[in-house]
């Protein structure tokens, strides 16, 4: 009898996530003492004969995180890092540098590499990093493998949100989805939002700033910050309540939410790749400049599991961007 042909099931990376695909990988790997922050953060803290450092590697495919015909090869590279250096401003840091692995396919203009790789330096030039090396092959589509590295004297993790904090957000929420959808319909206004979406503005001066002033717990909102606050309050053991009347809807996202029919409050709660912080405060605390409360922290009842919470009731629909779906 013929090999009946499998389909999707629990073995497959589809079936399991990417969160779940991480904590099965990350069972297989070692430990030592200097690791001081492992997998499961925005990026490791690895001690040094003389002193510390944290590291995060990205990964952006073409056609999955960007489009040529949508982007420039300099737009490219600055959203590339971008991404990366978010991820050190997550923890509390400030990047110095990065390394950059490239595979292009061989009918690739030698020029398109030459301005992505200027917009790798624009960007990184923003918080004083640069790019130190890398690596390039051959590849079917652009692939750009990005690892970060800088100084973060006191990393803040996900998991030390605790009952009582007020939960706050720096930095941009829903433009980059908003922008995206644009395009995907076909049309390229309001420029503020495709822009937005071809190249991301993080708060970059927001990390370390909420880390000097005490910050419990911190990410960066990536793949929607229903999503990401999902990974704060399961690390941290805790519900977090969001308040829709604390968030901004601004105004681009409104004329894109009548244009093309979507809902601008779930641009803002689910919409990634704005590279916003959202972060835990001790309620006392007096928040940095830039910093805008949105929620707090509380208890799990009893029988529930950690959550986040919108207005007191769980969330209909995605909370944000899932792979291999």
């Amino acid at each position: 009898m013929p090999a009946q042909q499998q389909g999707p099931g629990p073995g497959t990376v589809s079936d399991v996530g990417e969160f779940g695909l991480i904590d099965r990988v990350t069972e297989a790997g070692g430990t030592s003492d200097r690791v001081l922050i492992g997998p499961g953060d925005d990026a490791a803290h690895v001690r040094t004969a003389d002193g510390t450092f944290v590291v995060s590697t990205d990964l952006l495919v073409e056609g999955r995180h960007f489009r040529r015909d949508w982007s420039t090869a300099l737009e490219i590279g600055r959203k590339a890092a971008a991404a990366n250096l978010s991820d050190v401003n997550a923890m509390g840091g400030v990047a110095t540098a990065l390394t950059v692995g490239l595979g292009v396919p061989a009918d690739t203009p030698s020029a398109w590499v030459v301005e992505l790789a200027k917009g790798f330096e624009q960007e990184a030039a923003v918080v004083g990093a640069h790019v130190v090396g890398g690596d390039m092959t051959a590849s079917d589509v652009v692939v750009v493998a990005v690892t970060v590295m800088g100084d973060a004297p006191r990393p803040v993790r996900r998991s030390g949100a605790l009952p009582g904090d007020v939960v706050a957000v720096a930095g941009r929420l829903g433009w980059s989805a908003a922008g995206l959808a644009t395009l995907g319909r076909g049309f390229r206004s309001p420029k503020a939002v495709v822009d937005a979406h071809r190249v991301p503005t993080p708060p970059y001066w927001a990390g370390r700033a909420a880390a000097d002033a005490g910050a419990t717990a911190m990410i960066d909102v990536s793949d929607g910050l229903l999503a990401d606050l999902g990974h704060v309050a399961r690390a941290s053991g805790v519900v977090v309540d969001l308040r829709t009347s604390a968030l901004t809807i601004d105004a681009p996202l409104l004329t894109v939410g009548e244009a093309l029919g979507l809902d601008p409050l779930s641009l803002v709660l689910t919409g990634g790749e704005d590279y916003a912080l959202a972060a835990t405060f001790s309620a006392p605390t007096v928040l940095p400049d830039g910093w805008t409360v949105v929620g707090e922290v509380r208890d799990v009842p009893e029988g529930a599991r950690p959550a986040v919470l919108v207005d007191g009731a769980t969330w209909e629909g995605e909370p944000g961007w899932r792979h291999w779906r």
